[in-house]
């Protein structure tokens, strides 16, 4: 396979988002009904880009619910899950061994369980112990099936009645998506798309992410990623107001390395405004050592389509920014050979 068709199909995956919210939407989830009960926490398990969801639901639902949502990426589950722990077992593959070992951890201490998959050995388990399998389309890779691994988790929570409103900011995250990639697909000219103007300023560039504690941070956190599996270069990132109190100290030394630096800054209009006012200063602080630094501003209404406003143009981002580098973003040859050596 070419780089040229590798390129188009990532192209294609990321022009096809909101279509994943669209098919989640219509997804039955009648079954809901025998898991209704008082739980008192909620546990994601997950790794890479079929955790990304279980952050996204943990901010999400931090405003939305007084019942906690923990995030596991490990072989191991916390000490406190049991029979009144709601566990939400994530693996596009169905065959992550991080998450099967997690499940079948949970399936001891008797959690309620349910699963999100493509199929594997997650689902197989699954129907032979009697617990609920959400299966999704399969052919993306992980990384780019990022509404299929989100979109159902929340709304299990909105059937459960434990969050409401899903489906609505669902609905507004598809239009705020769908307007924005006609102005970021590879038909828009360099100069009038914002993702390309993007990824050029990031090449040959060191890329650190700053968002902000419960609104971007997640955001932050898959911008680093997509940049690091698309365009195969390390990125870094940091969170407001945490990051004034450490790496902001970090400005002045070695001056090589820091003028390699690009920032970019996540941004939203409902920013704590300390946090506005945080962030201003420290663009202040940094602008003589630093490459460059981009905002980058949310888009929509909700929080769900503000969130993914950020997502998607980073998501963008890192694909040009493998084209700039000439680089097929598709494979993760690494995470192939680390699995393979593994086995």
């Amino acid at each position: 396979m070419s780089n040229e068709m590798t390129a188009e199909q990532m192209m294609e995956y990321l022009y096809g988002l909101p279509e994943q919210f669209v098919g989640s939407l219509k997804l039955d989830l009648a079954f809901v009904s025998r898991y209704k009960k008082e739980y008192r926490n909620i546990v994601v398990s997950g790794m890479g880009g079929s955790a990304i969801g279980g952050d996204i639901l943990r901010v999400y639902a931090a405003n939305k619910t007084p019942i906690p949502v923990l995030v596991v990426r490990d072989y191991n589950i916390p000490a406190f899950v049991d029979q009144n722990t709601l566990f939400l077992a994530v693996s596009y593959s169905g065959n992550t061994e991080e998450t099967l070992s997690a499940y079948s951890q949970a399936r001891e201490k008797g959690a309620s369980i349910i699963c999100i998959t493509t199929g594997g050995k997650l689902k197989a388990m699954a129907e032979q112990d009697g617990y609920e399998v959400v299966e999704i389309p399969s052919g993306l890779v992980p990384r780019a099936a990022t509404g299929y691994l989100f979109a159902p988790l929340a709304l299990l929570l909105d059937e459960l009645g434990i969050i409401e409103g899903v489906y609505q900011e669902l609905q507004e995250t598809v239009e705020v998506l769908q307007g924005m990639r006609e102005q970021l697909h590879p038909g828009v000219e360099a100069g009038r798309n914002q993702a390309r103007v993007i990824a050029g300023k990031l090449k040959d560039s060191l890329p650190v992410i700053w968002g902000t504690a419960g609104i971007s941070e997640v955001a932050a956190l898959r911008w680093k990623a997509q940049i690091n599996e698309n365009a195969k270069c390390p990125a870094y990132y940091s969170i407001f107001p945490e990051l004034n109190h450490n790496e902001i100290v970090g400005f002045e030394v070695p001056q090589e390395l820091l003028a390699s630096i690009s920032c970019i800054i996540l941004r939203d209009k409902y920013d704590n405004e300390r946090v506005k006012r945080r962030i201003e200063i420290s663009k202040d602080i940094i602008k003589d050592q630093v490459k460059e630094i981009i905002e980058v501003n949310s888009q929509g209404e909700s929080y769900l389509a503000r969130f993914y406003s950020l997502v998607y143009i980073g998501d963008y981002a890192s694909v040009y920014l493998a084209l700039e580098y000439g680089i097929n973003p598709t494979p993760v040859k690494v995470i192939d050979y680390l699995k393979a050596q593994l086995a």
